[in-house]
């Protein structure tokens, strides 16, 4: 390679075979300019914005271009950043370094292995200059004579502004209307490159809106598109539009500055004559800032070549536009903004702040003119940890900004209040839930009793529902899509941060109405899964102490429930700990809603492995259910159910059997024999019948139950997959190890379908088929059963589980019995161990596995 990074093997100056040129998006508009210089000295050019068309194989291509001519690489920062689509070009052609010719377009630092490279500086140079140093890389000093037609998809441009040739990066057109550079803007390189290829495309349609919610940088975004692009056009105007009012005025002065109408013409006149001009006039760039309103916008969009940006926080532009959603930075883009505002930050520190402030352009940059300011990381990440709302309204607007994001927050929702007041209602509401999507369309015409008469308005029908949506849509204050709406942490912040405590009390009443509203069902019916799903976050993130009604107590503790059946015990158990506490105090430990959560909590203290305290707390719900409701009132006999649960859970079997045998008497006869509770009654009472020795009894049972489940509540519901799962147990027991074996694997297929791999029924059920498939000889299927629903266990319930300790105990048998001895006997020595410490040393289990490691260690000794 020569000095100059060109081989100089042109011939009279210009190569029969073209030139691809290589850049990064970030700098396009450096390839369009290069392209046509060489072109116009004479050059064939393959430049994949000119030449590729939608759908071509960017790798298939490039390398055919490699194969036919030269390669000229653009040299920039952002050429060598990672997962560049330069990274694959770039590995394709390092083995033959000679052929490629680089230039630099921007100051960058090379790879090592690029260090010997020579690549000429096309930045800082006038366009003369920058051009004699780009053919003087590529050919030499020798010149063409003429120059050859334009490169293809670029028509003349109007007789008055001269040729086609593109401006020389960073200068700008003569008619230049708008505001200065943000000189701290980085990141959204993907976003540029899209916005310049859409309207460069030569569609339809080149119109292209950038939408988001207040506070995302769509117009520094718009900006910085047209600065980077300016070199494309010959005029560029800027027309603020929030105020419809004011546009004709502002397009009328443009008019007068392109020449399309004199000075002093009347503005209704002068737009018509502006649009006129601009339907035959290329390269022209309007942008309209803070465009609401479509219809009233609508008018004023110019047809022809030229291009249009909108900003807006109104998705609804499909009519007239290309909607582009613009949402938060990546981190990356996020800690850059925030050094580049000025900011010293630690990675770990810059981090914690991209954050807590959920990557949003305008809170980054008011935490960067705080920190510059001379609040330390540290103060700064504790203020937002106490008040975030505090930190975004505290101190003026950063630069390029007009307002703070919490000035911004509360004048769109002032506006909102005026166009749709129950819409403001609802954002209200959803302010004091989860910053996840809420499922609104599920609360129409479900109108709660505490629902103000606004709220309820709102949920009066989906019509209702769907137009409130449309109108916080259009305010850009949530993210509304299928039904749903969700607000952003920030947003939420500060709507909720300037209530009063009267305003804050009313507002709760209407989340809780809400919540009320899209209560999907029992938490223990599957069809309703999903519904709850959707629900828990916010039903989690919902104040306890604010719930005043039982629909809306019973929402946020159902909600914990659900958890439990998916098999997420612990963080059920803590927020049932915090409703339990706080209802307690509210109401008095005798409340209705107090009990629930006490039921609620002792399920989730034994489902953790606290038994006793599980125990204790049933049988302190069960006393008083007694001498409140009387021993035979249903929510008395639920809490009888339970707290035999927990006695068999502690190894009192006999008391649990005396107390499940006559709550299943009284239920019978109150509540009959085919409901639910009674049925649930039943099930766990044969599994204490079989552990006390009357295995046939509970068997008759189990059959019984299972028949009446599945014809009551169906034979994939999660109660009679339990049934079914223990059925199978006791078949094995009385001998029916055939029986047992085809039930196991049936149940077990539907639980994996029906309530998920990862369930603790679904993994006890598999333990439970790892013994029926090597009772028939399946022994090496039983062990990669074992072996899988282990790996589970211990990930899922924990290494100290009961559960998890079974499966291990019957994994360790299994690896006995396929010859791996010894592996059997670390692994059951050490279950021993967890064993006597969880369980006790005379627990049933622990001395059933003391007796397969006396058969392993016997085998051990005998091989």
């Amino acid at each position: 390679m020569s000095a100059n990074g060109a081989s100089g093997d042109a011939l009279d100056g210009v190569s029969e075979h073209p030139w691809f040129v290589s850049y990064a998006g970030a700098d396009r508009v450096w390839a369009e300019w290069v392209g046509w210089q060489l072109q116009e000295a004479g050059f064939q050019v393959e430049l994949d914005c000119w030449s590729w068309g939608a759908g071509d194989n960017f790798i298939l291509k490039m390398d055919a271009a490699l194969e036919r001519g030269r390669f000229l690489a653009l040299f920039s920062p952002a050429y060598f950043e990672p997962e560049r689509f330069t990274t694959p070009e770039w590995t394709a052609v390092l083995a033959m370094k000679e052929r490629i010719t680089p230039v630099r377009v921007a100051d960058v630092v090379l790879p090592a292995i690029l260090r010997s490279v020579i690549a000429p500086a096309l930045f800082g140079l006038d366009d003369v200059a920058a051009r004699e140093e780009l053919l003087r890389a590529v050919i030499g000093p020798s010149r063409p004579g003429t120059a050859p037609p334009p490169p293809p998809g670029m028509s003349s441009r109007n007789g008055q502004d001269g040729g086609d040739e593109p401006r020389f990066p960073g200068t700008l057109p003569r008619i230049w209307d708008l505001p200065s550079r943000n000189a701290a803007f980085t990141g959204r390189d993907s976003t540029l490159v899209h916005l310049r290829e859409a309207l460069a495309s030569g569609r339809r349609v080149a119109v292209q809106a950038l939408y988001g919610r207040g506070g995302v940088g769509k117009t520094q975004l718009a900006i910085e598109y047209a600065y980077r692009f300016a070199g494309a056009y010959e005029s560029a105007g800027w027309i603020p539009s929030e105020d419809p009012a004011l546009i004709p005025d502002q397009l009328a002065q443009f008019a007068v500055e392109i020449g399309a109408a004199p000075e002093g013409t009347p503005a209704p006149v002068a737009v018509r004559k502006l649009l006129a001009e601009l339907r035959t006039r290329p390269h022209w760039l309007i942008v309209f800032d803070n465009a609401e309103d479509p219809t009233t916008l609508a008018p004023f969009l110019p047809g022809g070549p030229g291009h249009v940006l909108i900003t807006s926080r109104n998705p609804n532009w499909n009519s007239h536009a290309v909607p582009l959603d613009i949402d938060t930075l990546s981190r990356t883009e996020s800690i850059a903004l925030l050094r580049a505002q000025g900011a010293q930050l630690s990675d770990a520190d810059a981090d914690h702040i991209a954050a807590a402030l959920d990557d949003l352009p305008l809170a980054l940059a008011q935490a960067a003119a705080l920190l510059t300011g001379g609040l330390s990381a540290a103060d700064l990440k504790e203020e937002l940890a106490a008040n975030t709302a505090a930190v975004l309204a505290a101190g003026p607007p950063p630069a390029h900004y007009p307002v703070s994001l919490a000035a911004q927050v509360q004048l769109t929702a002032a506006h909102l209040h005026q166009d749709h007041p129950g819409a403001h209602t609802l954002l209200l509401a959803l302010a004091l839930l989860a910053p996840e999507p809420f499922p609104l369309t599920s609360c129409a015409r479900h109108l709660p009793d505490q629902a103000s008469t606004l709220l309820a308005d709102v949920l009066a029908s989906k019509l209702t529902v769907g137009t409130a949506l449309q109108s916080i849509a259009r305010h850009g204050l949530a993210r509304v899509q299928d039904g749903t709406v969700q607000l952003h942490r920030l947003t939420q912040a500060v709507l909720t941060h300037h209530l009063t405590p009267d305003q804050h009390d009313t507002v709760a009443a209407g989340t809780e109405a809400l919540l009320t509203a899209a209560h999907p069902g029992r938490a223990g019916e599957p069809q309703f899964w999903p519904a709850w799903q959707a629900l828990l976050p916010h039903a989690l993130a919902a104040d306890p102490a604010q719930l005043t009604t039982e629909k809306g107590r019973g929402v946020v503790r159902e909600a914990c429930w659900y958890l439990m059946d998916r098999g997420q015990p612990a963080p059920a158990r803590e927020r049932l700990q915090v409703l339990y506490d706080t209802w307690r105090r509210q109401l008095g430990p005798d409340h209705d809603d107090t009990l629930a959560a006490a039921h609620s909590l002792a399920r989730a203290f034994d489902d953790t492995l606290d038994r006793e305290r599980a125990r204790a707390l049933d049988e302190d719900t069960l006393a008083r259910r007694w001498r409140l409701y009387g021993e035979e009132h249903p929510d008395t006999l639920v809490s009888a159910r339970h707290l035999a649960v927990r006695l068999w859970a502690l190894g009192r079997y006999q008391e649990a059997v005396t107390l499940d045998e006559k709550t299943l008497e009284v239920q019978r006869r109150v509540r009959g024999a085919e409901h639910p509770h009674t049925l649930t009654t039943a099930t766990g009472l044969a599994v204490e019948l079989a552990a006390v020795g009357r295995v046939e009894e509970a068997l008759v049972l189990e059959e019984e139950t299972l028949g009446v489940q599945r014809r009551v509540l169906g034979a994939e519901h999660p109660d009679t997959l339990l049934t079914a799962s223990n059925l199978a147990v006791r078949l094995a027991q009385v001998g029916r190890v055939g029986d047992a074996l085809v039930l196991g694997e049936e149940t077990l297929e539907v639980q994996r379908r029906v309530v998920g791999v990862e369930h603790p029924r679904t993994l006890a059920t598999a333990s439970n088929l790892v013994n029926r498939l090597a009772d028939v000889g399946r022994v090496g299927e039983a062990l990669v059963l074992a072996e899988e629903t282990l790996g589970v266990q211990r990930r899922v319930v924990g290494p100290e589980h009961p559960d998890t300790l079974s499966a291990a105990s019957n994994l360790a048998v299994r690896l006995g019995e396929v010859g791996r001895v010894e592996e059997a006997l670390v692994l059951g020595e050490e279950t021993l161990e967890v064993r006597r410490r969880v369980l006790g040393p005379d627990h049933p289990d622990t001395l059933t596995l003391i007796r397969n490691l006396k058969w392993l260690r016997a085998r051990y000794e005998h091989e």
